[in-house]
This record gives C-alpha cells, structure tokens and sequence, in this order.
C-alpha cells in the first residue's frame, strides 16, 4: 500500500532537510501574495514554516498556544495584523513596505531541487 503525504507534509520535509532555503521561499511566498492577494496560500506556506521551526517555540515567544498559532496560520484562521506580525517575527522575519513600482523582490524566481 502506498504511503501518501500532503504537499504541506512534503513541504515541511523539505525544508527541514534544507533550512538553508528557507529566506529564499519566504521572499517567494510573499512576492507571490503581492502579485494574486491570496492570504490562504500565504498562510499555509508560513504555517508550513512555523512547522519546520517550532510551532511550540513560536507559540511561547509570542504569548500564545500553540492551537492559536495554527490557526491563525489556517486558512479559515483571519488572524490580527499584530499576530500575524508577532509571529513572522518569532520565526526571524519582519514585515516591511515596499514601493508598488520596486519590482526587485516581487520579481525574484527562486527555484527548488528536491532531493
């Protein structure tokens, strides 16, 4: 019988064996969200993060439990700018304004090998 994962389950594998690439899929996930406003995927790439870093860690840094940090990371979630923020940063990111005419991230193509 085959063994099937989600591409959340792979994604989060993947990125656990190369955390390098990391800062790389997160400029991505978010020059993509840029581009089409899709907060679900957005949410879902971080969740999938949050995974590879600790949801528990990110949960105590930020004050909250852990089922709140995943569900403000679902895609039913509608979390508060101010979670959404505290946890981007618990992770090591920041949100930070960037002109509409600076295409310099928006346009960067990061590509991934799998292994």
């Amino acid at each position: 019988m085959p063994i099937h994962q989600t591409l959340d389950e792979l994604t989060v594998e993947y990125f656990t064996k190369h955390p390098e690439e990391i800062d790389g899929f997160v400029d991505e996930i978010f020059a993509e969200y840029a581009k089409d406003g899709n907060s679900a995927a957005l949410l879902s790439a971080l969740r999938s993060i949050a995974r590879v870093k600790g949801v528990s860690n990110i949960a105590k840094e930020v004050n909250m439990s852990r089922q709140g940090v995943q569900k403000a990371l679902s895609a039913k979630g509608n979390p508060r700018f101010d979670s959404i923020n505290a946890i981007i940063q618990a992770m090591g990111y920041r949100l930070m304004p960037q002109r509409m005419g600076d295409t310099a991230v928006a346009e960067s193509s990061v590509e991934y090998q799998v292994d």
